[in-house]
């Protein structure tokens, strides 16, 4: 079985313990770091090589959400599942758009964690309705003239599965392709499209109407 690496950034240091413990229950999951702020991101995640990163939005020195930015800057491909007090808040929404993979609220962490955790990792952005239309709505069109972007026809065929929330998996059963080639197509359009989250390629997609 191949191991999910899973880094942390919590600065409550008994939810920390609770998360390593709890990812301790699940079956190939390996915690790679643990981590009481995010100042040295960019070195953590470099080393630690997570397949996923769960990251508390708010923390000390910098913010969650500015550690995202960092993390996007060298890497597109690490899952980032942030953790939150609040729902709906625009804390939550600068996040999505910096690039975050989704968000689960700390009272539900003890029943939905696993559940968020497989839905980020299959290729889903768990969040709520308001969330995700806040981030749709906040893509600017540009109104002088339709924007081009050099995707091929697999690409868009690809960006329109994205666009009706299915998963790698469903993307990949879709096309006949395997799930590391869905990967590599979406890499392709995040590049292209100048994005850095699922979310961001969808509502860009929408709003311009490339889909």
């Amino acid at each position: 079985m191949v191991e999910m690496r899973v880094s942390i950034f919590e600065d409550n240091s008994l939810l920390r313990e609770s998360l390593v413990s709890l990812l301790g229950l699940k079956d190939g999951v390996k915690i790679v770091g643990a981590y009481e702020n995010v100042l040295s991101v960019s070195d953590h995640i470099k080393h630690d090589q997570p397949d996923l990163v769960l990251m508390d939005i708010d923390m000390p020195g910098m913010t969650g959400i500015e550690a995202v930015t960092k993390i996007r800057s060298f890497n597109n491909d690490v899952a980032i599942l942030m953790l939150t007090v609040f729902d709906d808040n625009h804390h939550v929404f600068e996040a999505i758009c910096a690039g975050a993979s989704g968000y689960l609220l700390k009272k539900h962490i003890s029943t939905r964690l696993f559940t968020a955790i497989d839905e980020v990792l299959a290729g889903g952005a768990p969040m709520s309705p308001s969330i995700a239309r806040m981030v749709i709505s906040s893509m600017k069109t540009d109104t002088t003239a339709q924007k081009h972007y050099p995707l091929t026809p697999r690409e868009l065929d690809i960006l329109r599965s994205l666009s009706k929330g299915n998963s790698y998996k469903l993307i990949a059963a879709e096309f006949d392709i395997s799930i590391e080639t869905v990967r590599t197509h979406i890499k392709k359009i995040y590049d292209k499209l100048h994005v850095h989250s699922q979310t961001e390629a969808v509502a860009k997609a929408l709003k311009e109407k490339l889909v």
